[in-house]
Formats: C-alpha cells, sequence, structure tokens
C-alpha cells in the first residue's frame, strides 16, 4: 500500500459525521460546566449551615456547627474508619448478590411467561413491605452477625436491578430477533449476541439506583441490632446525644454511597463505550 493511501484522510460516509475528541482542555471545561451546578448546591447549603450554627439559631445539641463534625471526622478517624469498612463490606456482598440473583430471575421472567406472571406480583408485595419493619424478624432467624445486614442490602438492592434487567431484556429491536431466528441462531446465542448486550444500558441504570440503596439497606440492618457499623455509630450517638458524632457518621454514610455511584459510573463507561459515546461530544453521530 502506497504512502498516500496510509495518509489519505478517512473516507465520509453519506449521512454520518464524525467529531474528532476534543483536547484536554476542551474535557476539563466541558466537565466544570456540568458540575459547577452541584458544587454552588453543596457550598451553599454548607454556608447555610454554618450561618444556623454561627448564629445560635438551633441550639447545637440539635444541629452542630459544621467545625465541630469536622473535629469529629479528623479526631477519631480510626473509629470511623473501622465502622465504614464494616458497613461498606455488607452493602458490596449485598450488592453482587442482589446483581447476581436479580439477573439471574430477570433472565427467567423474559424467557418464561408464567414465571414472570407468577413472581413478578410476589416480587412487587416484597418489595412494598417496609424492611425496618421486617428487619428484627432477619435478627431473630439469623442472629446479631452479618447476615442480617446483607439480606435487607439485598432485598432493598434486588427491586431495581429484576426492573431494569426485564425492561432491558424487552426492549430489544424484534427485527433483530426475527434476524437472529432467520439466521439460525440459538436461543443462547441470541441471548448473548444480542439481548444481554442491548440490555446493558438499562441494566446500569438500575445498577446505580441499587447500589446506593444497598448502603441503606445495610444501615438499616445496623440500626435493628450490630455493634459495628455506620448504623451503630448513628445509633449510639443519638442515644448519647452526640450530634457531632450524628453528624459525621451520616457524612460519612453519603460519601460511601456516592463514590459507590461514581464507580459503577466508570463502569459503565469503560464497559459500554458505544452506549456512553451517544451521549459524549466525541461521538459519531448520524444526520
Amino acid at each position: 500500500m502506497s504512502q498516500s493511501a496510509l495518509s489519505a484522510p478517512p473516507v465520509k460516509t453519506a449521512g454520518v459525521a464524525v467529531r474528532d475528541r476534543p483536547p484536554l482542555r476542551q474535557r476539563v471545561l466541558d466537565a466544570a460546566e456540568k458540575s459547577w451546578r452541584p458544587v454552588v448546591l453543596l457550598l451553599a447549603c454548607f454556608v447555610a449551615w454554618w450561618v444556623i450554627a454561627a448564629a445560635e439559631l438551633v441550639e447545637p445539641y440539635l444541629v452542630p456547627s459544621p467545625g465541630s463534625t469536622l473535629d469529629v471526622l479528623l479526631d477519631k478517624p480510626d473509629y470511623l474508619w473501622q465502622h465504614s469498612w464494616v458497613t461498606t463490606y455488607e452493602t458490596l456482598l449485598g450488592f453482587v448478590i442482589a446483581v447476581a440473583v436479580g439477573v439471574f430471575a430477570a433472565v427467567i421472567m423474559v424467557y418464561s411467561s408464567t414465571v414472570e406472571k407468577t413472581l413478578y406480583p410476589i416480587l412487587l408485595f416484597a418489595q412494598v413491605v417496609p424492611k425496618i419493619a421486617i428487619a428484627p424478624l432477619f435478627v431473630v432467624w439469623l442472629g446479631f452477625g452479618i447476615g442480617p445486614k446483607i439480606l435487607i442490602a439485598v432485598l432493598i438492592a434486588f427491586f431495581p436491578v429484576v426492573i431494569s434487567m426485564v425492561t432491558g431484556l424487552k426492549a430489544v429491536d424484534p427485527e433483530m430477533l426475527q434476524l437472529s431466528s432467520t439466521m439460525g441462531a440459538s436461543s443462547w446465542q441470541t441471548f448473548a449476541k444480542i439481548r444481554f448486550p442491548a440490555s446493558l444500558p438499562h441494566l446500569f441504570s438500575g445498577l446505580k439506583v441499587a447500589v446506593t440503596l444497598a448502603v441503606t439497606g445495610a444501615v438499616v440492618g445496623e440500626f435493628v441490632g450490630a455493634n459495628e457499623g455506620l448504623g451503630y455509630v448513628i445509633l449510639q450517638a443519638n442515644g448519647n446525644m452526640d450530634t457531632p458524632m450524628l453528624f459525621a457518621g451520616l457524612l460519612v454514610m453519603s460519601l460511601i454511597g456516592v463514590v459507590l455511584f461514581v464507580l459503577v459510573e466508570i463502569a459503565e463507561k469503560l464497559l459500554l463505550p458505544w452506549h456512553a459515546s451517544r451521549r459524549d461530544a466525541s461521538a459519531t453521530t448520524a444526520y
């Protein structure tokens, strides 16, 4: 092949425009444009919190100052880290179990209308039952160990996974399914090559919701019966009227949820570049 052919610009297909990847400076500016609003809102909330505490509009034992909360975070990092790790472990284990069981249940429901008609009402009923109401029952059954916390995290995170996966598997273009059938593809090949990849964007939407709910589930389980974890820290601080520690525990719990959400979003962009590119300026778009 000649050198001129190698250096020739790519051929432009009619009706398709390929946008070059923007430079680093432009990408930084775009990221700043997307993030400045929530940052400003968080700063405004922090300033309002500081003003309320400084003006003593609310008693300190009800709303501690940002300074006292920060002092707790700096004075007891080992204590908070130990309990944060317990909650994170319970959250991740419950989330993984919920994803595995939820995806399996969704696949069975899509491929069997009988199972879907039987299982879906039960799932809906289980979802509307308040988990905090049945958490003591899990403690009676499983004791005060890690089991009840993981089970509650699984139950809370399970429903978004199932619903998003079922929606994704059913959202496949029927013409693609007909084409695969015409070409002699087996059910497994159709699932692996068409249905499952097409369902991943929907699944990741459910995973983002499920991973934050799993944090809530783990903490709810710790409220009922535990001697470690952020739920235990918050419950003890509330009983001792130690509001700085209570606020510190809430901030750490929120941070865990945000970090896990961001990790799922990063995994989505890495595993589904073809999907994420549609929302990016460097995407290949069709007129």
